[in-house]
């Protein structure tokens, strides 16, 4: 039997880990990112994921998983902006933006707990190829929402389709064998 927490929580170590050293390195320069910067990096990660998923040579030596990380903690990083908006200058320590990282996290990871129940863990049946295109989807649906200066009729904000997009990008990770 699959502990999907565990695994959940072992998949953003890594990501905490590699966020968190990179706060060290560059502060939180990425605070001045306006959401569709952000949005257009993630759009590059999940683009480059789908090349490597369907191109037999590659010439630069990344694999799916670094870039599946960069969706995770890009959204994370985009959550923040929506939470607490764009700055001119870098204004967060790196305790402060690991406590939002986890904040954030922890919201995302109470939405996947809730739709696993309901959905009975479907995705562990999917292709990482299928989470790869829902998330490009979630990121074509981001960019129209941004269009539309954030306006939606029927639909879900921003937010959650940030959130899904961590979701997705983690559960190709554990099908990845990142984690065990």
């Amino acid at each position: 039997m699959h502990n999907t927490s565990e695994q959940y929580d072992a998949v953003i170590k890594i990501c905490r880990d590699l966020f968190l050293k990179k706060m060290q390195d560059y502060g939180s320069a990425w605070r001045i990112l306006r959401l569709p910067s952000l949005t257009d990096q993630i759009y590059i990660k999940a683009q480059r994921i789908r090349s490597l998923q369907e191109n037999v040579a590659q010439k630069v030596a990344e694999d799916a998983q670094s870039e599946f990380i960069g969706i995770i903690n890009y959204s994370i990083m985009a959550l923040v902006q929506l939470e607490k908006g764009v700055v001119t200058q870098p204004d967060l320590s790196a305790e402060e933006a690991v406590s939002l990282f986890d904040k954030h996290i922890g919201i995302t990871k109470n939405l996947m707990e809730n739709k696993n129940h309901d959905y009975g863990e479907a995705w562990r049946d999917m292709r990482v190829s299928s989470l790869t295109d829902l998330i490009l989807q979630k990121l074509l649906r981001v960019k129209q929402i941004e269009d539309n200066k954030g306006k939606t009729l029927v639909s879900e904000g921003i937010d959650a389709n940030y959130q899904d997009m961590i979701n997705y990008a983690v559960f190709a990770m554990i099908h990845l064998n990142a984690v065990e």
